[in-house]
């Protein structure tokens, strides 16, 4: 039987042990498959394209449907989905043996092209059914519904309709369907890094995050809260995701910040606000950043840098609303014994963090993502035989692959969908229609197109994944952004950011409710505790949309007065939002911060650098000078005053 190590990867509910063993071989051995496919092609690149992604595809969506299967009580569709998981691992390798011919044919769809596109655009459907939900199901089947049947569609928005074969040949034997670009993103970037963030995490390294953090912040009244928004952070920029995020650091600091006075649904809060913000955070910034990459062109250190100063502006505004929270309620401080040192964290695992170091190092000096995590795999390995807490060997590196290819399911599943409906909007000329819509309902005004795609965004990303809404959103919404002359990275940064928003906003924050199911604390009291939390992604994307310096677009000189202006007005906005700072504010006090948000956004709006922006951001840095020191002189001195 198969060996304990992997005995609760699959859930055992339904299944007989025999049953549940051959399913966790089944798993493993795809697993291990994939995981080999995938560093092999990113160290040597020596695989074509068309076989990566048809392969990669057939290996993961039969582990996917194991997984599926698994779950299931009744016996006939488990039965169903063992044999549909053994056939959708012949689309792969039948694309590879016939690569030669599909090409020699021009890439007209035969029988046998049309029989195993039918079977794979099912498995995708059933695996993306059961690991995100029916919104993408729904949108695969209304993309095939169209392709075939458009030709009913009068007007504008119809076509001539197109064969079954046809289809086939688009979606199926080239790189414009199931195995276009969203596919190859998985294959070279997202399974290979999810592998490298279980694999850091295998170590302990989410353990020393929060250590750290705890060590640098313990000792601060709110420091339980401040320790959950930087170890949160961290830990979520490795492995990409605001739920597994709560989940682990969580499970450590919500209970603290709970001891410390902290309300159990604002410790939720905290924690489901701190992990959002990972997935804007470089270095990893979760799957959806290389997809950004690749969609838009642009190198992933480029990427990367561009969202290092609004990921940085909400991390800000994280600490300020925590520890004026801390100061409102004039919470205690954590107990100096659970507090550890700094340096002893470090002697003890600092050498943990060598991986992640080398990872920032290795797409410094020049680098491609796929080869400096095959680098950092590779360190990761090696770091981890120092302590033999931290040592993976054979059976736990199957474990880690297992685990890595079940936890990437719904994006596979979702960036194959998305990849169908790429291809059929592209062969209906549909996308180009979608972008004129966008623009006729919003009138040709940029304001009213922004607010038009932040509904669409949140509407489309409620209960997605990052990676999955991103994708739609980038194929849907993002072309009409570009037509008024956005930089391409500022039109894709604003729907990145509002795809993801709903991890903490109602009716959907999965991440709000992961925090409160561990605070004890009502679900939608938290997701409304989070998202005043985490006001800056609401408002980030319109301020770097109009002063793209925030993105590192522009000269030395007005990227640093934008970045001046947007932390004054994000300590502001915050401090008025908190209602305290240094003590209580009164209403006078209020509208002062709020006056002072309201000057650096004028200064970011009007072009950076001119008379007038300067002029507003001058005003508002001495109002929040003279509101700092009104506030000090009457309640600073005395707290002093009072300790002595």
């Amino acid at each position: 039987m198969i060996d304990e190590t992997f005995a609760t990867i699959l859930p055992r509910d339904h299944v007989s042990r025999w049953e549940h063993g051959l399913a966790t071989a089944a798993l493993a051995l795809t697993a291990v498959a994939a995981t080999a496919l995938v560093m092999w092609s990113a160290w040597f690149g020596d695989i074509t394209a068309l076989i990566l992604r048809a392969v990669f595809f057939s290996l993961t969506i039969s582990a996917g449907l194991v997984v599926v299967a698994v779950a299931r009580p009744a016996v006939w569709w488990r039965i169903v989905l063992y044999v549909l998981a053994a056939l959708v691992l012949i689309p792969g390798p039948f694309l590879w043996v016939n690569y030669i011919d599909i090409i020699r044919s021009g890439g007209i769809a035969n029988q046998t092209h049309i029989a195993l596109f039918i079977i794979s655009t099912l498995a995708a459907l059933i695996v993306s059914r059961f690991s995100i939900g029916w919104v993408m199901v729904a949108l695969g089947v209304v993309a095939l519904v169209y392709a075939f049947f458009g030709y009913l569609i009068p007007g504008t928005y119809g076509h001539a309709g197109y064969s079954l074969g046809r289809v086939t040949s688009n979606l199926f034997l080239r790189t414009e369907g199931l195995f276009g670009l969203p596919m190859g993103v998985a294959a070279q970037y997202i399974l290979l890094f999810s592998f490298l963030g279980a694999l850091l995490l295998r170590t302990g390294l989410g353990q020393v995050f929060v250590d750290l953090a705890h060590a640098a912040t313990g000792r601060v009244q709110g420091g339980p809260a401040l320790t959950a928004v930087v170890s949160s952070t961290m830990f979520s920029s490795i492995n990409g995701s605001a739920v597994a995020g709560v989940v682990t650091t969580g499970t450590f600091t919500i209970p603290l910040m709970k001891r410390t006075g902290y309300p159990p649904r604002l410790a939720a809060a905290i924690e489901a606000a701190a992990s959002s913000a990972g997935q804007i955070m470089p270095p990893v910034m979760g799957a959806a950043a290389f997809l950004m990459a690749e969609l838009t062109q642009t190198p992933y250190a480029t990427i990367a840098a561009a969202a290092l100063i609004p990921a940085l502006l909400y991390v800000f505004a994280m600490l300020v609303a925590v520890r004026e929270e801390a100061g409102k309620r004039d919470l205690a401080r954590a107990d100096p014994a659970d507090i550890p040192a700094m340096s002893e964290v470090l002697k003890t695992s600092g050498h943990l963090l060598i991986p992640l170091i080398a990872l920032i190092v290795f797409l410094a000096v020049g680098y491609t993502p796929s080869a400096a995590a095959v680098l950092c795999i590779i360190a990761t390995l090696l770091v981890s035989v120092i302590s033999k807490e931290t040592r993976i060997g054979p059976k736990g590196l199957v474990e880690v692959m297992m685990l890595t290819v079940r936890n990437v399911l719904p994006v596979v599943a979702a960036v194959a969908i998305a990849g169908m409906l790429i291809g059929v909007l592209t062969l209906t000329g549909m996308a180009l229609k979608m972008s004129a819509l966008i623009l006729d309902v919003g009138g040709g005004n940029l304001l009213a197109v922004l607010l038009l795609t932040m509904v669409a965004s949140f509407v489309l990303g409620m209960g997605m994944p990052t990676s999955a809404a991103y994708l739609l959103l980038a194929i849907l919404i993002a072309p009409a952004l570009e037509q008024f002359g956005l930089p391409i990275i500022a039109a894709h940064m604003f729907i990145f950011y509002y795809g993801l928003l709903s991890a903490i906003t109602p009716p959907v924050a999965l991440a709000a409710y992961a925090g409160a199911s561990i605070a004890g604390a009502p679900p939608n009291a938290v997701a409304i505790d989070s998202i005043r939390l985490g006001f800056v992604k609401v408002v980030a994307p319109f301020l770097f949309v109009y002063a793209p310096e925030l993105l590192l677009i522009g000269t030395p000189l007005t990227i640093a007065l934008a970045t001046i202006a947007a932390f004054a007005g994000t300590f502001a906005a915050g401090t008025a939002l908190s209602g305290w700072c240094i003590a209580p504010l009164t209403l006078a006090h209020r509208g002062g911060f709020w006056a002072v948000a309201a000057l650096c956004t004028v200064s970011l709006v009007l072009p950076i650098a001119s008379g007038a922006s300067l002029l507003a951001l001058a005003l508002a840095l001495v109002a929040l000078f003279f509101l700092i020191a009104s506030l000090w002189r009457s309640h600073g001195y005395r707290s002093a005053n009072l300790g002595a």
